[in-house]
């Protein structure tokens, strides 16, 4: 059997990474994301200098440099799933010219379910053990369940931070899911459900080969 090449696209909260993971181990293949192939990469030499340097500047790393550093992770494996990437346009047709995809999902979850589910998040601001008021809670409100110290919510956990995220993907991913829509191998999966529920689908899509 060929190793799948997967693509996982979905807004912030849909759930890429939970799945991307499992999708992962259960396949054998590498699950690849933006930010880790960043700094596995971060003082690759490029023609616009290092991932790094931008890194450390607080800038966005431009879309010749994130192209570079996914072309060397993906030519490193057999199979892979995507998660992160591609980010616009340019970049799923930059994909397109460097390797073949075998399929492309989106994880579609309602506005209204992504800032619930982003802004009940809380992480330890000691030991960074993550958390969620309702899915995930700990066992005494406010403390973290390893180590006693007090929960934080992150600054683009807040709702006015979530819905510019939001709003920012929704941009520079519609052009994406447009260049994708109608080519084999493309699927819309209801990511609202429970994970487990959201696994099967995939699970059941790519045993069947068949991405409609």
């Amino acid at each position: 059997m060929e190793l799948p090449k997967i693509v996982l696209l979905g807004p912030p909260g849909a759930g890429k990474g939970t799945q991307g993971g499992l999708i992962a181990e259960y396949f054998g293949i590498e699950h690849i994301t933006t930010g880790g192939a960043l700094r596995i990469n971060r003082e690759l030499e490029t023609e616009q200098g290092t991932p790094g340097s931008f890194i450390d500047r607080g800038e966005l790393v431009p879309d010749a440099i994130v192209n570079e550093i996914v072309e060397v992770e993906i030519g490193k494996v057999e199979g892979f799933v995507l998660d992160g990437y591609p980010r616009n346009k340019e970049q799923a047709e930059y994909l397109s010219t460097i390797t073949e995809i075998s399929n492309i999902m989106y994880l579609d979850v309602a506005e209204e379910e992504l800032i619930k589910r982003l802004s009940g998040r809380r992480v330890c601001s000691e030991c960074g053990e993550n958390y969620h008021i309702e899915f995930h809670p700990p066992r005494l409100d406010g403390e973290c369940d390893l180590c006693g110290n007090k929960l934080i919510q992150r600054s683009d956990d807040e709702a006015g931070t979530i819905l510019n995220r939001l709003k920012v993907f929704s941009e520079h991913t519609k052009p994406v899911l447009e260049y994708y829509n109608n080519r084999e191998g493309f699927v819309r999966i209801e990511g609202r459900n429970n994970p487990d529920d959201v696994w099967e689908d995939i699970r059941n899509i790519l045993e069947m080969g068949d991405g409609k």
